[in-house]
Formats: structure tokens, sequence, C-alpha cells
């Protein structure tokens, strides 16, 4: 089972607002702010469901630059509408569309997923696997 995961991502202001919006619909918010003075290298954000972060996006460095290619995170919602409200957050708050909210039969029959491309590029998504 997977605890956490996260991106490395070019500026960290712009990317915590974009993530704080698009994922509130989908019930996470920022639960954790640790900046480069305690980390030693870059300033770290944290993003769940209380009480515990499990989505992270950190800053570029040199030595960790932005992740190329793109990485894919996609995060299970228990309905369809959390998926539309998703998509259209997220795109209200700059991200790019990379696929609207609708029907993925070809992974199964009740897939419904939004996809959507953020600062720099990551493919983020949120998908019900339950029934219309």
């Amino acid at each position: 089972m997977i605890d956490h995961t996260g991106v490395i991502v070019a500026d960290v202001a712009r990317s915590r607002s974009f993530y704080a919006a698009a994922l509130a619909p989908i019930g996470y918010a920022v639960l954790a702010e640790i900046p480069a003075a305690v980390t030693g290298s870059t300033d770290v954000i944290g993003f769940g469901e209380a009480p515990k972060p499990d989505f992270w996006i950190s800053g570029a460095t040199a030595a960790r630059p932005v992740n190329h290619p793109p990485l894919h995170v996609a995060f299970r919602v228990g309905d369809r509408a959390q998926v539309d409200a998703f998509y259209h957050a997220a795109i209200a708050a700059g991200g790019r569309d990379n696929g609207a909210p609708g029907p993925r039969p070809h992974y199964h029959p009740n897939y419904y997923g939004a996809f959507v491309l953020d600062p720099d590029g990551h493919n983020i998504e949120a998908v019900c696997h339950e029934a219309a």
C-alpha cells in the first residue's frame, strides 16, 4: 500500500496555490508546510485529509530538478460529481485540460475520470470507480 507520494515543482508558491484550489473539491487541504530552513534544501508542502498529508510538493533544486518526464498521479474519489468539481477547479486554478471528465470504459466499465496538467506538466487525475 502506498503511504504518500509527491512531485517536484519549479515554483512552490504557484504550485501550492494550484493544488490548494484543485484538490479542495475532493477534500484535500494543506496540512503541512516545511520551509527550506528545516529541510536543508527546499520548501515542502503536504496536502491531504486530516490528520496526515499523503501528497507532497517540493521545490526543485540543482540536485533534484523538476521531474521529467512529468509524473501521473491519480486521486480516487467517492463519486463522479467530485471528479467534475476537481476538473473545473483545477482548470480555474490554471491547470490545462488533458482529458475532460467522462467515462473511460477501456479501463473498466465504471471508470470515470478527468485529467489536468499542473503548472509543471504533471498529469493529475481524479477518478471514481463507482457506477453512475
